[in-house]
């Protein structure tokens, strides 16, 4: 159960860098870096997401109902 949590709460992480992602998008000027960081947080999150995943299948804590 505690897998599943920590899933649902990296994806949550995940949507809330992509709404911050478009606000710095709609309103920072183009110097700003706000919008890469914000990037790269989303990808480090969607790599922990995957790597959970795969986890929880591999060993086969998701793969049960």
């Amino acid at each position: 159960m505690f897998l599943k949590t920590l899933i649902a709460v990296v994806f949550l992480a995940m949507l809330t860098s992509l709404a911050a992602g478009v606000g710095f998008l709609l309103r920072d000027d183009s110097s700003s870096r706000r919008l890469l960081v914000s990037l790269k947080i989303r990808v480090s999150l969607a790599a922990l997401l995957l790597a959970l995943l795969f986890y929880g299948f591999y060993f086969g804590s998701l793969g049960e109902i």
